[in-house]
């Protein structure tokens, strides 16, 4: 019975932790709020995020605000996933809930990467989705596009991106305690 509890304290901290990270990266990258589902992570947000605005100011475009509340997300899944399974708090759960909001920032990019490729294939660009993946990818891919042309009407910029994604995460791996855990 535990482990089903600590799948479902996982799987929600996780969401929303990306919900969180999202409305850091579409203000970060100025991305359409207007948009359907940029309105959605930003009323998923403000309650937590109102109050942290107040005393957290913005760094240029970089809401830190966000970054906190995503920081404290991340923090209290660790926590929360501590009690239940030992009844305790161990003081590892900061370093546990930084590397949480890294791990989950790189896996909201490969899947929102991997979401635009699967769309373009489908949608042709009518989606609104869609629209804000390509404003939040664009930054990263256009300078690989310049690089590296489209050859055969076939954009190789994706791939390089994910590769170069998987070579972190495995680097990472290697390099960072916990990395493979989390």
């Amino acid at each position: 019975m535990s482990s089903a509890f600590l799948y479902l304290i996982s799987t929600v901290f996780n969401l929303y932790l990306m919900v969180v990270i999202l409305r850091v990266w579409l203000q970060w990258a100025r991305a359409d709020f207007y948009n359907p589902f940029s309105q959605f992570i930003v009323k998923a947000t403000h309650p937590l995020l109102a109050p942290l605005r107040r005393f957290i100011p913005a760094i240029g475009s970089l809401d830190l605000a966000g970054v906190v509340l995503a920081y404290l997300v991340a923090l209290a899944k660790w926590a929360l996933l501590m009690m239940v399974q030992s009844g305790t708090f161990d003081p590892i759960t900061f370093y546990l809930g930084g590397i949480t909001l890294v791990k989950e920032a790189g896996m909201l990019l490969f899947w929102i990467l991997i979401i635009r490729a699967i769309m373009s294939w489908i949608s042709q660009g009518q989606n609104p989705i869609e629209y804000v993946f390509m404003q939040l990818t664009e930054p990263m891919l256009a300078p690989i596009r310049r690089v590296i042309p489209a050859m055969g009407g076939l954009d190789f910029s994706l791939m390089v991106v994910l590769i170069g994604l998987n070579f972190i995460n495995l680097f990472l791996y290697d390099l960072i305690p916990f990395w493979g855990a989390i």
